[in-house]
């Protein structure tokens, strides 16, 4: 049943959220998602050869994901409830955005550049495009919670990321001051 979810969201099938929306015994599952996918991402972003660091690094930024997701979720509620007379609540957000966060877990090929710095190069554009499709995955799982337009969606979402960002910019500030990684201020990029 999960693993149908996740392929459900990995191929935007729209009706995967409605599922997980309605579903509240997935509110667990969703966070379960969200850390599990965070520390995976977190490990892509902040990989160097030094394994004190790399784990440090990771361990810190996925806290940092996960508080910026909450934030974001918060964020997307309020924004939802107040502008929009949305009727929604906190789990459903959870829910369906957690299941959508399913598209960080690309972040997580960002392992190999601890191992060659040329193979970031590669990388880079097939981290933007994962980047990007979180993103949609996000329009598409908040429009199903959220029950409005879509340039109400649309709306509502972004000021929800720029939330989550505005957290992983404290966490890669505060990764940088733990010396925790120089790849602090790239991988915050990595929510």
């Amino acid at each position: 049943m999960l693993s149908n979810r996740i392929i459900g969201a990995f191929t935007f099938r729209s009706g995967v959220y409605a599922e997980v929306e309605k579903d509240t015994t997935f509110t667990t599952t969703a966070w379960l998602i969200v850390v599990v996918v965070g520390f995976l991402n977190q490990l892509g972003a902040n990989a160097t050869s030094n394994l004190i660091s790399w784990l440090g690094g990771a361990v810190v930024g996925t806290l940092f994901a996960v508080v910026g997701f909450a934030v974001a979720a918060l964020v997307i509620n309020g924004v939802g409830r107040s502008l929009y007379k949305a009727d929604v609540s906190f789990d459903e957000l959870v829910r369906t955005l957690g299941l959508a966060y399913v598209w960080n877990v690309i972040g997580f090929i960002g392992i190999v550049t601890a191992f060659s710095g040329f193979l970031s190069c590669l990388l880079a554009p097939a981290m933007v495009a994962a980047a990007i499709l979180l993103v949609i995955a996000w329009f598409v799982a908040a429009k199903e919670a959220l029950d409005l337009e879509w340039t109400q969606t649309i709306i509502t979402v972004i000021v929800g990321f720029v939330a989550l960002l505005v957290v992983m910019l404290i966490g890669g500030a505060v990764l940088g001051l733990l010396g925790l990684g120089a790849a602090a201020m790239g991988g915050l990029l990595g929510a």
